[in-house]
């Protein structure tokens, strides 16, 4: 049985979009899930005690509380084979929750070294999906920037097996909602079949 790290970073809790389609694609597979829920529950905000912590030799109690729960979010990243993101775009990005949690587990030396040849990524052998819940369509538009951002920063830390999945035009009510619902549960039916 496969063991799966399930992110949500909406902060719409029960209305948000791209959740369902994680708790949808969860109801789907059996697999030994993890679950956090950032945007219900926040992970401290990645600041200087954040920073120094990771990065160097904790001096102080904040500090090694910070990496501590760094080790802890690496290690359930390490433990996992697939890992699945509901990300929906606010403002053109990512939700700032994630973006927390990605600074958390970008460290040089642990998820990521620098070589002759440029960053090399050391989690390798991981597949991760990304629910992508969009307002308007901007799917492989100049302005598919939530996809470019969990694209790269996935790729950089050594996740390069990453599928992507749309529910777009959510802003243009519920006809609209239905049909991405629906385009995007035939996706998920699709990779569920898989695990």
């Amino acid at each position: 049985m496969k063991n799966v790290l399930v992110i949500k970073s909406s902060i719409l809790a029960n209305n948000s979009q791209s959740s369902q389609l994680v708790d949808y694609l969860k109801s789907k597979i059996t697999a030994n899930i993890t679950e956090h829920d950032f945007g219900a529950n926040p992970l401290p905000y990645y600041n200087l005690d954040a920073a120094t912590g990771t990065r160097g030799e904790p001096t102080t109690e904040a500090q090694q509380k910070m990496l501590e729960l760094s080790n802890q979010l690496i290690g359930e990243v390490n433990n996992s084979d697939v890992l699945v993101f509901g990300v929906p775009m606010y403002n053109l990005g990512i939700p700032a929750q994630l973006k927390t949690y990605i600074d958390y587990l970008n460290r040089t030396g642990v998820t990521f070294r620098y070589t002759a040849n440029g960053p090399e990524g050391l989690i390798t052998g991981k597949k991760a999906i990304v629910i992508l819940a969009h307002g308007g369509i901007y799917k492989d538009s100049h302005a598919d920037l939530a996809k470019l951002y969990m694209q790269t920063v996935l790729n950089f830390i050594g996740i390069t097996e990453v599928e992507f999945v749309y529910a777009e035009g959510i802003g243009y009510g519920p006809e609209a909602v239905e049909k991405a619902q629906q385009s995007a549960k035939a996706e998920l039916d699709r990779i569920a079949a898989s695990f």
